[in-house]
């Protein structure tokens, strides 16, 4: 199995399409907000062109108001690959989401079912007060996490509350994991910085001329998907709503959003540097280019 990762912007999509065409693969997502049916613009997720190149899996498959989690995802995606496999293809796995993929990797917890009540209490709450909670609950959490991680503070909080135990403890044993049963060829982007936040900018000043804005205006018309949902918290949806409303004008909100686009690929891009094994392969993608020629067009929108 190919693994193609790194921070968003750096190139990672057109390289596994170029990947499968060339051995027969099938390109597999791996990033948590191209899931969505709801993104396609704002998480740039392959065009419908490009989607068209070779078989893609587990792309704008799941409704803005579905409860999508890590877990769901590892075991679509274990199917996925199996399903490539039998077919004689290469499952090429692409995305900059890490939590996806150690989970598929390395395992799950086992934590048990949060008790209903409990999730929708804990999520009705403003992050200052499930932070605040947090922090008296489960201490050492807190400590671990970002005040404003909205996701992650109540992942940790409704676990604690439901079942007793802090999330750690859960972590502690890992299920499920395929990381010790599969061939894999990792490759790991990581651009030269200037490229990427220049990059990161122009994308998503495209992004509003490619239907971005009436992507928000549909997400901002559904009752149904609570304001705390994870598509509603994908970069640009909050900036250009505020737009929208009336609440910040356009060119503030595209700068919020470049901010926080670029602020995100500075995560991922220390995550990715540091996190995945010493010997899965890093590449600065300029030096790629030199090698491999034929990605040339990565370089541009």
């Amino acid at each position: 199995m190919a693994l193609i990762a790194g921070p968003t912007a750096s190139g990672k999509s057109a390289l596994a399409i170029a990947l499968a065409e060339r051995a027969n693969g099938v390109v597999i997502n791996a990033d948590s907000a191209q899931v969505y049916t709801d993104l396609r613009v704002l998480s740039a997720r392959p065009s419908a062109e490009e989607e068209a190149r070779v078989p893609h899996r587990l792309f704008g498959h799941v409704d803005g108001a579905e409860d999508y989690s890590a877990a769901r995802w590892a075991a679509e995606a274990r199917g996925a690959i199996a399903e490539a496999h039998a077919a004689g293809k290469l499952p090429v796995l692409v995305g900059g989401t890490g939590m996806y993929l150690r989970t598929l990797l390395d395992g799950i917890a086992p934590v048990p079912e949060i008790d209903p009540e409990i999730r929708a209490e804990v999520r009705a709450l403003p992050v200052a007060e499930a932070y605040a909670a947090l922090g008296e609950a489960d201490p050492a959490a807190a400590g671990r996490l970002r005040a404003s991680d909205t996701t992650r503070v109540a992942r940790a909080l409704e676990v604690v509350r439901s079942t007793g135990k802090p999330l750690a403890r859960w972590q502690a044993e890992r299920v499920g994991g395929i990381g010790e049963r599969i061939d894999l060829a990792p490759l790991i982007l990581l651009p030269d910085r200037e490229w990427l936040v220049e990059r990161c900018d122009r994308r998503f000043a495209a992004m509003l001329e490619s239907g971005a804005v009436d992507e928000v205006r549909a997400l901002a018309e559904r009752a149904d998907i609570p304001e705390i949902a994870p598509v509603r918290l994908a970069i640009g949806v909050r900036e250009i709503a505020a737009w929208l409303a009336g609440a910040l004008g356009r060119d503030e909100a595209v700068a919020r959003a470049q901010a926080a686009t670029r602020q995100y690929a500075k995560r991922q891009y220390t995550w990715f540097r540091n996190q995945p094994p010493p010997d899965w392969e890093r590449t600065n993608l300029t030096e790629m280019f030199d090698q491999i020629g034929k990605f040339e067009r990565l370089l541009s929108i």
